[in-house]
């Protein structure tokens, strides 16, 4: 018996993260991995955070050209699958080979709900998902520009501050009433929406976007109450939605994403699944650490081991705005029992609580802030825990 031959669909955080477990598993597995981007594997988050900076130096790659050579991992960038023959273990790429599997990996990812109204189509309607999209945005801008931004959640956000660091009129709209609401309280969003308006991004809350004006180019933004927001560009970001495509030509079972067991296997046998693509018990995580996390565990069980995934604690750490705050863990008041809530003037800090113990924080702070609690929800603690109480102590003096 010949080595392994790994096959991986995707060149994304978890694609990686499956090889590098893979090779730490098993030495002598052959590990290619396709990609339809023409490059190696990049840090998607940077689009957003880092829209203005040079997306193409080499400090976007998730590794280096020279580690995939070292870990002796092939990628084939700018390949696209096009079919896989489960019954054969093969699949086929658009370039028209057939390339035979021992173990298959999709990470296929996700790709971004399209807006679906009127004006939709117009030029400068931008949505970013890949490197290219930031590039021809960027090239379309001119000084005077202003911005619409649909979508007030953490991606809607961070393009906001991008757009606003670099000296454009940004307005952003949410048709919820309140900005980054799978994160945030009533008490934290307004208080980002405050330090997002004293430095000059206008935020429209509670209603949706009726149509997209102009003839052939953007021109502004009709909002549910009639009143027209002037732009020349609009950029939106209004949640994902896993690619499965492939994983539906071969009769995978297929919730919202591709379904996927505690050791990422899919319903068949030797195909594997994990990041934005996958769905592990009814849920796409579609968060960074949970796309490397669930790499590693399918990489190892693909080279032989036996590891279960767990789901991580979803952490969000923004510093936009000049106001860093961080939501860690289950911090919905309508699932938690109850919540104690810390309000000094310098910042504001929720904890909420479940059957005793801490399950979620929301606070104005950045990473080193959140770490205590962070443990703490890991830990279990009460929210008189001595060591809490020490750090509420702390700011308050």
């Amino acid at each position: 018996m010949g080595n392994q031959h790994y096959v991986i669909i995707g060149g994304s955080v978890a694609a990686v993260n499956a090889a590098k477990a893979i090779r730490d598993h098993d030495e002598l597995a052959e590990i290619s991995i396709y990609g339809e981007e023409a490059s190696f594997p990049y840090n998607r988050v940077k689009l957003s955070k880092g829209l203005f900076t040079d997306l193409h130096s080499d400090k976007i790659l998730i590794k280096k050209e020279k580690w995939f050579a070292n870990q002796r991992i092939h990628v084939y960038s700018g390949i696209k699958v096009t079919a896989i023959h489960a019954e054969d273990c093969t699949i086929e790429t658009a370039n028209g080979q057939t390339v035979a599997y021992d173990k298959l990996l999709l990470c296929t990812g996700a790709h971004n709900r399209k807006l679906v109204l009127d004006g939709a189509s117009l030029r400068n309607v931008h949505n970013i998902r890949f490197r290219q999209d930031a590039d021809s945005l960027k090239a379309e801008l001119r000084q005077e520009d202003r911005i619409c931004i649909i979508g007030g959640g953490i991606q809607g956000v961070e393009t906001a501050w991008s757009f606003q660091q670099a000296g454009y009129a940004v307005t952003i709209l949410e048709a919820s009433h309140r900005l980054m609401p799978r994160q945030l309280d009533e008490k934290a969003s307004a208080i980002l929406t405050d330090r997002m308006t004293e430095r000059g991004t206008q935020v429209y809350l509670g209603q949706g976007v009726q149509r997209i004006t102009g003839t052939d180019h953007v021109e502004g933004v009709e909002l549910e109450d009639g009143s027209v927001i002037p732009c020349e560009h609009v950029v939106y970001s209004i949640g994902i939605v896993p690619n499965t495509e492939l994983a539906r030509q071969i009769g995978l079972d297929i919730g919202h994403g591709i379904l996927v067991n505690a050791q990422m296997e899919t319903s068949s046998a030797n195909i594997y699944a994990a990041g934005d693509a996958a769905e592990f018990q009814s849920k796409v995580d579609g968060l960074w650490e949970s796309a490397m996390e669930q790499g590693k565990i399918a990489g190892a069980n693909m080279a032989g081991a036996s590891v279960s995934y767990q789901r991580t604690l979803p952490v969000t750490l923004s510093n936009c705005y000049e106001s860093p705050l961080f939501s860690i863990g289950l911090v919905d008041e309508h699932v938690c029992d109850t919540s104690l809530i810390n309000k000094n003037r310098a910042s504001y800090t929720r904890m909420f609580i479940q059957n005793g113990s801490i399950c979620g924080v929301i606070g104005f702070g950045d990473a080193l802030a959140s770490l205590p609690y962070k443990t703490a929800i890991i830990q279990g603690l009460k929210p008189d825990a001595p060591e809490l109480t020490k750090i509420l102590n702390d700011k308050e003096n």
